[in-house]
């Protein structure tokens, strides 16, 4: 990366998964205000699209994909278009992922494993297949991928999602020594419980259970508040950046002192 020192993307390209809402959204956000020029990519056409809007009525660049990174295809196809349309691939944050439905390990379905397998973990995997070909290309570039919390610790009736969070964190530092040597820095961040989409989902999609969900974020993090995607997003930004030139293969917690 030939960043600035304060994290300035002017004349770079990010790519971004999961990017249709939550700590997607507000880290594609986060590289357009800095000047990048941004891919877009999510399963969720119609809010990916709205992303993009967002990002270009501020003044930014955007371009949106309809993408499963579980697919192959799809992720060869969206860094194909990536490419064709900006030319080069400078940052990519592989953050698409889907939470596990709360069940002991034994009740957990084939089905619910090799879906959450599929995204969480296969998805970073299939990202990192195809962007590192292209950053090796051009002499560089720098990756973060997301874990979660549960990445680095365990949680009760969260088997498949802590196992793919795991791996997550393993497949990065892994990547992280083969490509070091290359100029291509790949890392990690691993959020806390963070005010998204997903809040809404485990709060039953009503704004009472989403209030429920924040009162127990707010008494499991010592910081006493659930995370915002912001905060992830500036993370995410940092370690893109040459301000973070010496950092490879971290797996950066971001969760408000919960996992301390």
């Amino acid at each position: 990366m030939t960043t600035n020192q304060n994290g300035n993307f002017t004349g770079k390209v990010a790519f971004v998964t999961g990017a249709a809402g939550g700590i997607g959204r507000a880290a594609a956000l986060a590289f357009a205000r800095e000047g990048a020029s941004v891919v877009v990519a999510d399963v969720s056409e119609q809010d990916n699209q709205e992303t993009a809007r967002m990002i270009e009525e501020a003044g930014g660049r955007a371009l949106a994909i309809r993408c499963d990174v579980s697919r192959a295809e799809d992720m060869k196809m969206a860094l194909d278009k990536a490419i064709e349309t900006s030319g080069r691939l400078d940052a990519a944050f592989n953050n698409a992922s889907v939470e596990q439905v709360p069940k002991a390990t034994a009740d957990i379905t084939e089905e619910e494993w090799n879906r959450i397998m599929g995204i969480d973990l296969r998805g970073v995997f299939l990202c990192m297949k195809y962007e590192i070909p292209l950053m090796l290309k051009q002499g560089g570039g720098a990756i973060v991928n997301t874990s979660s919390g549960a990445g680095v610790r365990g949680f009760k009736d969260q088997a498949a999602y802590v196992a793919a969070k795991h791996g997550v964190v393993g497949l990065t530092r892994a990547a992280a020594l083969d490509y070091a040597p290359q100029n291509i820095r790949i890392n990690a961040v691993c959020p806390g419980i963070i005010d998204t989409p997903m809040m809404d989902r485990f709060g039953g999609g009503t704004p009472e259970g989403k209030e429920r969900e924040l009162a127990g974020a707010s008494a499991r993090q010592p910081i006493g508040r659930a995370g915002k995607s912001e905060e992830i997003a500036a993370t995410v930004l940092w370690l893109c950046s040459d301000a973070a030139s010496f950092v490879v293969g971290a797996a950066m917690v971001v969760d408000g002192g919960q996992t301390v």
